[in-house]
């Protein structure tokens, strides 16, 4: 797969050349994002899908299912291609569906980390982003406890979601932040300031929602090129569960 075939070009995320379009995969799961999708073999297609389309940026979490997107993306694509970028998160517990709750207690972040290698059947990590701020936890407790698995071989990179220019700059007095991760589309754009920020200090921007959670689903080739026009830096990762609509979405991404 060369760049030229990847959809919208490609940027550098974690080390690796990736495709600028990525894909999001909060919606391979039940309703309210709990439990298994309601044939776990179409989402193993699909995920097959997306990668032989030449996306090679995937964002998943652990807490999407709990734990089921991990285990359906081992069974789609382990061992995982090298030149695939596989980003998860850890850092929040899902008590029921659509209830989620941060939680950046250091022996947990530990242990979600240790479960995901796991899940994913690999040894390290290519980027695990805090995936939330929890207030009741020192800011560089949750981070730092990232930057010793770093340390340890356990992640790769680290990367932050849902924050400000001053979490980043923060954080990067302890690691270096690979990757940032906030809400971002034509429907909520009010970000100007982290995107900003993140190239100046040439970290990639990833919008998850990219389409407006739905909202922007009937203009899918404007809502992209608005994202993607904001700077070569940016590389959104709208989700979907059905193979034609990636098609349309890498369609859009090609400005076709």
């Amino acid at each position: 797969m060369t760049a030229a075939t990847r959809p919208a070009g490609t940027v550098t995320i974690a080390g690796k050349t990736v495709s600028r379009l990525g894909y999001g995969t909060m919606r391979l799961t039940g309703h309210g994002t709990w439990g298994d999708p309601p044939d776990p073999d179409r989402a193993v297609h699909l995920l097959r899908t997306v990668v032989d389309e030449g996306i090679t940026h995937l964002d998943t979490a652990d807490a999407y299912g709990p734990h089921t997107v991990e285990h359906l993306i081992r069974r789609a694509l382990y061992p995982c291609p090298s030149d695939v970028l596989i980003g998860t998160k850890v850092g929040m517990v899902r008590p029921a569906p659509n209830v989620w709750k941060p939680l950046g207690r250091p022996e947990f972040l530990r242990a979600m980390v240790e479960q995901s290698l796991r899940r994913l059947g690999v040894e390290c990590l290519d980027l695990c982003y805090l995936h939330r701020v929890d207030p009741t936890v020192p800011f560089l407790d949750q981070v730092g406890t990232l930057a010793e698995l770093q340390g340890e071989g356990k992640v790769a990179h680290v990367g932050l979601c849902k924050v400000t220019p001053e979490h980043i700059d923060t954080a990067s007095t302890v690691v270096r932040v690979a990757a940032v991760q906030n809400k971002l589309s034509m429907a909520v754009s009010g970000d100007t300031a982290t995107v900003e920020h993140c190239r100046m200090r040439g970290i990639p921007y990833v919008p998850y929602a990219p389409l407006g959670a739905g909202a922007l689903v009937g203009d899918v080739g404007k809502a992209l090129r608005w994202l993607l026009d904001l700077g070569d830096h940016i590389a959104p990762i709208p989700g979907t569960r059905s193979v034609q609509h990636l098609a349309q979405l890498i369609e859009a991404a090609r400005g076709r």
